[in-house]
């Protein structure tokens, strides 16, 4: 399939995590998610240590198993959001999105499990960075890829929470083997995506000081 035709600019702003609007009913093809990990693959990494894994996952029972984990896990942390707003905000469109994307994640035709060799549990902060800031922008530079190859994705963390049964279920050795997110792809309905909202810069920008 020919690239889309983005500049730098477009691609880094319009990349978004989509969710309602993931084609459920096409196929992604194979080759494609391997084109986009090799590009991934020339992502940095902490200390020059690519310990990266890639687990593509397909198949419709194991898509269902961990989709109870995610869901399960969603319908916690989405309670407790409820709770904290009752009373004072509707529904927001990300959380609308979110609750379609549990209930149709099994659907998503192709699933990208980012992972990496090690583990970070009771480690130093520092260790702890080092591990999750080496696969992280491997992680991401697979969704610019996947979005310049006319594809859509959605960085996911909630079935972590699982992240053990959801080994099992994968045959990741937990161990020794860190999940650190989970990326369903397919191709968008439409590919006009814009960049979203966000807060203004001097909002979030610290000269010098905070």
């Amino acid at each position: 399939m020919d690239m889309l035709n983005l500049s730098a600019l477009d691609l880094l702003t319009t990349t978004r995590s989509v969710r309602q609007r993931l084609d459920l009913t096409r196929a992604v093809p194979t080759e494609l998610i391997r084109q986009c990990i090799e590009i991934a693959l020339q992502a940095p990494s902490g200390s020059n240590s690519q310990r990266w894994h890639f687990v593509v996952i397909t198949d419709a029972a194991k898509k269902r198993a961990i989709a109870d984990l995610y869901r399960k896990s969603w319908r916690a942390y989405a309670g407790a959001e409820a709770g904290a707003l009752q009373g004072r905000d509707a529904p927001s469109t990300v959380a609308r999105s979110a609750d379609y994307l549990a209930l149709h994640l099994h659907d998503v035709p192709t699933w990208v499990l980012a992972c990496i060799e090690g583990r970070a549990e009771a480690a130093p902060s520092a260790q702890m960075a080092g591990l999750y800031g080496s696969i992280l922008p491997a992680a991401w530079s697979f969704m610019l890829a996947a979005r310049l190859h006319g594809l859509a994705s959605c960085w996911t963390t909630l079935h972590l929470k699982y992240e053990r049964e959801a080994a099992q279920i994968l045959g990741i050795p937990y161990d020794t083997v860190t999940q650190a997110a989970l990326i369903p792809v397919a191709y968008p309905i439409g590919t006009d995506f814009k960049p979203g909202a966000r807060k203004a810069l001097d909002g979030v920008l610290h000269q010098e000081t905070w």
